[in-house]
């Protein structure tokens, strides 16, 4: 029992951490042979844990490492800059339909998309609270599944393989 507990926090720490989220701790999960149920859910909540922290501090950290002092300060601002245009301009592309943007860059799992860079972008533009978490949520549900699908299909192809 405490070690399948413990295999559960590893797949909701890993869901947590930043680039990795949910798109690691599913494959993860199912790698280590727990239930796919659970280890989606698990990966789910673990992912979506930081979400409100990020949407609601997240700027103003990033404002605030922007006057540290020399190349540390620029380089953020940098990162501000670059975020804020790279926001604008998918604002002027998705129009009233910034939420679905939002969902839908969380929702492919692609290196630089999730839950964590979504947040960034939607505090970033300054979008509602809780229509961009709900973005985000229905994002990070449906990459989940793609993952416990691909993952599912790429571990049984595996073990076909080196069966």
């Amino acid at each position: 029992m405490l070690a399948l507990v413990k295999e559960y926090f590893w797949i909701f720490f890993i869901s947590m951490v930043p680039i990795v989220e949910l798109r690691g701790a599913v494959p993860a999960g199912l790698a280590m042979g727990l239930p796919v149920i659970p280890t989606y859910i698990v990966s789910v909540i673990g992912n979506m844990l930081p979400v409100p922290v990020i949407l609601l501090f997240a700027k103003a950290v990033l404002l605030w490492c922007t006057k540290l002092p020399g190349g540390l300060g620029r380089f953020f601002m940098k990162i501000y800059d670059k975020g804020v245009k790279a926001g604008e301009k998918m604002q002027a592309k998705a129009g009233r339909g910034i939420y679905w943007a939002l969902f839908l860059f969380v929702a492919i799992p692609l290196p630089g998309t999730g839950a964590w860079t979504g947040c960034l972008a939607a505090t970033l533009l300054d979008l509602k609270f809780w229509p961009s978490v709900l973005s985000v949520l229905c994002g990070v549900m449906t990459a989940g599944l793609i993952m416990g699908a691909a993952s599912a299909g790429l571990l049984g192809a595996l073990g076909m393989i080196f069966a």
